[in-house]
């Protein structure tokens, strides 16, 4: 059963091209809250023009309607023009990066105990 999980995940991932002149920047498995509420558990990928936000299994029905935004083979998109501001909250135990966009609303991406600098330095690149 493991092993079909993992060859399922690969093939309906595999669907997703980056377009011509994007170059992925970095991937992170986080935690996303939007701005209605709902978490979901996914890998984030953050390419020089874009967001895109994977949700696992089970939640990808739910994200269809999400915010506005585009959803594409199981993504949220998010365009980085669309971005007005990046900023961190640090505790010791949670860091978030909560992305504002041009419309008000507020996408937060939490890792955890785990350092998030990375993250908010590859959203920050264009």
């Amino acid at each position: 059963m493991f092993i079909y999980c993992i060859l399922l995940k690969h093939i309906i991932m595999s669907d997703f091209q980056f377009e011509s002149n994007e170059t992925q920047l970095g991937k992170w498995t986080l935690n996303y809250k939007g701005p209605d509420g709902k978490g979901f558990l996914g890998p984030l990928i953050v390419t020089n023009t874009r967001l895109l936000f994977n949700a696992k299994f089970d939640q990808w029905e739910s994200l269809t309607h999400v915010h506005g935004l585009n959803y594409t083979h199981g993504y949220i998109i998010i365009p980085k023009e669309l971005i007005t501001e990046v900023k961190t909250e640090k505790s010791f135990l949670k860091k978030k990066v909560i992305v504002r966009l041009n419309n008000g609303q507020e996408h937060i991406f939490d890792y955890g105990m785990l350092g998030i600098d990375k993250i908010v330095e590859a959203i920050q690149a264009r």
